[in-house]
Parts: structure tokens; C-alpha cells; sequence
């Protein structure tokens, strides 16, 4: 039994247990789940709030059993009463909207109480990482830690690539759950190499997306979850705004024509960071950017080949350069500038280990050759030249892996409000310019870039 306003104390009683509360604040959805009767007055927001949960509520003088239709009604009627705005736009909503926005940020905070803390996480990540982690307080988040294990039962988030040597494997072999946390598929208005913050994360209970040797999560999704047509009409709407908008992973690249020959089929082969845990752990036999332009003009002999370096790459930030003059001995072209959006536009085919532009070339619609054993492969929408990844049985159609890819596996947040938010706020955000401010940090490491790039050519003239 439950007790409403006006006393000094709830008392709440369940076929399993008794329980005194304080008086203060409580949530009163936790106060309900063990309560099987609330003794309250008819207009307390309690006795409204039981009645739409279906528990009988009495009143505290007579006893009698209030009369649920009439508690909802008044619910409603207060509901109604009210004006609600998007809290991103700031457009009116019905009060519907507003519920299911609350919804899902009740959500993410229930997810981040499984979380007791995260390693592998750099100092300038944790501002940005605590917006998604938060739940009754701001998350523990640091570099390193001498915690193998936690007592509590919950499990340790680790960032994979700058966790402890050989962390994941004690904590598996002492049976600690861990949460592997890693960048989304839609992250940011620049680099991650140049320290801009992630706007966009994944969380997975199971192991990571980017690993074929075991399940994740997202491999989860995919197998098994129930398509819903609104779902599908939403991962439609959302494709045709991405693919419309140009917007890739790092959606600050500019955009342009680029120059490419007619009359002959045009292959991309984007290049990727050398040491990338996606690359070390999904490259199946291919070994690395210059093999697999090596591949794939073995596989296309009459086919223009255009070599894309990652723009960490690039940016001299991350290992993986290919000299020029290697690079050329299969590719007929190298482009490094503007978007990768606008070569995907103008391509056929895409060549690839595990880049995420193989997904980025399914949204558009083009031919995808995996060498590799990316997420996306596996599922009946690419060609498949590394070994099968048998737990892949199910055929899916492209807005399903949409649907799932982007959806219902990322999470994201707001870089305007810092708000967690769905994926359509983040790309409307990023097609409505918003630019992300640049730091001491990301500057220097800028500088850092520029003079790897520069005694790159120098080395180049040299030879």
C-alpha cells in the first residue's frame, strides 16, 4: 500500500516485502512497481498517475475505491492543459511528442545505471562522453584504472582501442561485463583525429561492431529484430536525407563536382588508418591500403580506379600513407579533397576492407565489394570476397540494415543543446551549417598534422 501526500511517510507493501520510506522526493514510477493499493487524495498527481498504471487507488478518509475512468480523465484534462515545445526546434508538439522524447531519455539513463564507470577514455572526450553516460550523476570516465572488476554487478564501459593492455581479456576471464564503447556512424563535424568530439557513440553489451569474431549487439539487431513499417518509413526518410544533404561520418567535408571520365566503370577504393581496430580485426586476409588497391584492379583490369586516403590519413594524423607512386600502380586517380559524398555520387562500384563509405555507397545505391568482413557484410547487400561470417543467415533488404545501423544501435546528442537526441535532429543540425567550436587542442593537433604532411613531401622529392 502506497500513501499519497499528507502523511509522514509512504508505506508501501507488496506480496513480497514491507518497506518504510522517508519522506521527499521519490520517484513515484518506482514507488508504484512495488505498491499493489495507493491511499490518496482524488486530485493528487500520485493517485492520477496509479490510476493510468491500472492500481486501484482509495481515498484516505472513507476507503472506498476512487473511480479509475475518472482519475484518467482528469489526467488527461491536466495533460491537455498544458503547451509543449521541441526542445530542439522550439516548435509546438503535441503532448504525445513530448511523451515519447521523455521516453527515450528515461531510457538512456535506465541503460548508463548498468554502467559503474569507463577506462580507455581521454581527458579532452569526457566532457562529451558524460552527455551520453549520465544517469543519477555525472559517469566516472578515465584513461586508466587498476579495477579489474567491480563488486556491484555492473559492467566497466572501456573505450577498446586506449583501454589497458590485456584489460578486456582478464575481465572476461573473471566474468566482468564489460560495455565497449566506441564512435557512431554519423560522428561529427570534424575529425576525431583533429579532437573534435563525438556527437555520436555506440554502446555495446555483447563486443563491438567492427570485430567478425564474435556477435555484437548491432549483429544482434540485425538478426533478429522485427522491421516495423514505421520503422522502415523512417529509415527511408532518413537515408534520402543523409544521401540529399551529402552527409557522410565527418559531415564537414565540402562538397563539389568532382572530375571524373565518362564512357568507363569508375571504382572507388577508400583507404583507411593502418592501425584501426576495424582494420586489425575485420581485414581478414588483405594486408592493408596498398593491397587492396592491389585487389581491386586484379578484379576490374578495364575499370577507372580512384584512390581515396582517410582523411586522418590525410591530415598526417593517423598511420596508413600510401606514397603516390605506389599508390598509382592500380589506381588511375587519387582524390584527397572535398567529400567522399560527392565521389560515392559519381562511382559504380566501391572496393573495400571495412571502411563505413561501403555503407555510405549502399545508401546510394551503388555496387559494394567487400575484401573484408565489415558489419554490413554478410547480409545479402554486398559482394563478398573474405570468408563467410556463418552467424549472418539472415537476408536483409537495404532500409532494414538502415534501420538498425542507424536507429536502433547509436546513440546521439545534440551539439546545439547537448541534449541526447534521434538521428534526424543531428543531421538536420549539420545540413543547417552548425560548426562546432575549435580548441587549443584540436589547433595544435592541426599543426601537428601539417608537419607529418609536409615531411611526407619532402621525403617524396627527395626520392
Amino acid at each position: 500500500m502506497l500513501f499519497g501526500r499528507g502523511v509522514d511517510h509512504c508505506l508501501i507493501t507488496s506480496t513480497q516485502d514491507s518497506t518504510a520510506l522517508p519522506a521527499g522526493d521519490h520517484d513515484p514510477w518506482t514507488l508504484m512497481a512495488h505498491a499493489n493499493r495507493l491511499v490518496a487524495d482524488a486530485d493528487d498527481m500520485l493517485a492520477l498517475l496509479a490510476a493510468a498504471s491500472g492500481r486501484e487507488v482509495s481515498d484516505p478518509i472513507t476507503g472506498r475505491q476512487l473511480d479509475s475512468c475518472r482519475l484518467r480523465r482528469d489526467l488527461v484534462a491536466q495533460i491537455d492543459a498544458w503547451d509543449y515545445a521541441d526542445p530542439f526546434t522550439g516548435k509546438t508538439i503535441d503532448a504525445i511528442e513530448w511523451i515519447e522524447i521523455l521516453g527515450d531519455w528515461r531510457a538512456q539513463i535506465d541503460a548508463n545505471r548498468a554502467l559503474s564507470h569507463a577506462i580507455g577514455i581521454r581527458g579532452w572526450k569526457t566532457k562529451s562522453l558524460s552527455r551520453f553516460l549520465w544517469a543519477d550523476r555525472p559517469p566516472r570516465l578515465s584513461l586508466t584504472t587498476h579495477r579489474s572488476t567491480t563488486s556491484d554487478g555492473k559492467a566497466i564501459g572501456i573505450w577498446p582501442s586506449r583501454a589497458p593492455e590485456g584489460f578486456a581479456r582478464r575481465a572476461d576471464a573473471a566474468g566482468q561485463p564489460l560495455a565497449r564503447i566506441e564512435d557512431g556512424f554519423i560522428r561529427s563535424i570534424g575529425l576525431g583525429a583533429q579532437l573534435f568530439p563525438p556527437c555520436s557513440i555506440v554502446i555495446d553489451m555483447a563486443g563491438i561492431y567492427y570485430d567478425p569474431s564474435g556477435p555484437s549487439d548491432l549483429e544482434r539487431i540485425l538478426s533478429t529484430a522485427d522491421f516495423q513499417p514505421q520503422l522502415i518509413e523512417r529509415a527511408d526518410a532518413l537515408t534520402r536525407l543523409l544521401v540529399r544533404g551529402g552527409v557522410t561520418k565527418y559531415a564537414a567535408q565540402k562538397a563539389g563536382a568532382v572530375d571524373l571520365p565518362s564512357g568507363v566503370r569508375r571504382i572507388l577504393v577508400p583507404g583507411q588508418v593502418a592501425d584501426d581496430l576495424s582494420v586489425r580485426l575485420g581485414a581478414s586476409s588483405a594486408a592493408g591500403n596498398l593491397d587492396l588497391l592491389r585487389r581491386a584492379r586484379a578484379a576490374e583490369p578495364n575499370a577507372w580506379i580512384v584512390y581515396r586516403p582517410h582523411p586522418d590519413v590525410s591530415t598526417g594524423l593517423r598511420k596508413g600513407h600510401v606514397g603516390d607512386r605506389e599508390a598509382l600502380r592500380y589506381a588511375d586517380q587519387i582524390v584527397r579533397d572535398g567529400s567522399i559524398a560527392a565521389l560515392l555520387d559519381r562511382v559504380e562500384c566501391v572496393h573495400t576492407l571495412t571502411s563505413l563509405a561501403g555503407f555510405e555507397a549502399l545508401l546510394r545505391g551503388c555496387q559494394v565489394v567487400t575484401h573484408g568482413q565489415p558489419f554490413y557484410a554478410g547480409w545479402g547487400l554486398t559482394e563478398d570476397l573474405a570468408p563467410p561470417i556463418e552467424r549472418r543467415t539472415r537476408r536483409l533488404a537495404l532500409l532494414e540494415l538502415v534501420a538498425g545501423t542507424l536507429i536502433l544501435y547509436p546513440r546521439y546528442v545534440d551539439p546545439a543543446t547537448g541534449l541526447p537526441c534521434s538521428p534526424e535532429i543531428l543531421v538536420q543540425r549539420h545540413l543547417a551549417g552548425w560548426k562546432p567550436r575549435s580548441t587549443i587542442l584540436s589547433r595544435l593537433r592541426g599543426l601537428q598534422g601539417k608537419a607529418v604532411v609536409a615531411g611526407r613531401r619532402l621525403a617524396g622529392a627527395a626520392a
